[in-house]
């Protein structure tokens, strides 16, 4: 890849291990679908990638919010609501895709990378903070981390 919308840095870990290897590939496929309309692979590439970057959204999403739970976090419903918007937001734009109504843009990437960027470096972290103070453990255990090695781990699956 030429060049890269969005590089992982340790600054975006918010230090809950599982938490951090979603959105590490949050940002692959942000990067997947950078480099698809950059080297012009054509819309039906470009529909696919972001349709796999919408539904692993959901799922990250979907995790974030069980650990929130269990872990009774006190800001859960409005981090719920913001996660909400987002992906009301992409789904209106899924409509339009279909219409014809719009095309999937830098301009697009770009909202995502902000969008993504701004959410972990301040909403995420602010629950990663929380988490690790419960006592939880934040980093797998080697079972699991060998299980998550392989890559029919079920984020690659999916």
């Amino acid at each position: 890849m030429t060049d890269i919308l969005f590089q992982w840095s340790n600054e975006y870990s918010v230090g809950v291990e599982e938490i951090d290897e979603q959105h590490k590939e949050l940002v692959r496929l942000l990067n997947a679908l950078h480099q698809a309309i950059h080297e012009r692979h054509g819309s039906e590439v470009s529909r696919r990638i972001l349709n796999e970057l919408v539904a692993y959204t959901q799922v990250h999403f979907a995790v974030e919010e069980s650990l929130m739970r269990i872990s009774a976090y006190p800001d859960f419903t409005n981090h719920k609501k913001i996660h909400t918007s987002l992906i009301e937001q992409v789904h209106e734009l899924q409509i339009k895709l279909d219409e014809g109504a719009a095309k999937i843009s830098f301009e697009l990437l770009h909202f995502l990378k902000h969008w993504l960027m701004h959410h972990i470096l301040e909403t995420d972290k602010q629950f990663g903070r929380h988490f690790a103070g419960t006592g939880m453990s934040t980093a797998w255990s080697p079972a699991v981390k060998a299980s998550m090695a392989d890559q029919r781990a079920w984020w690659r699956v999916w």
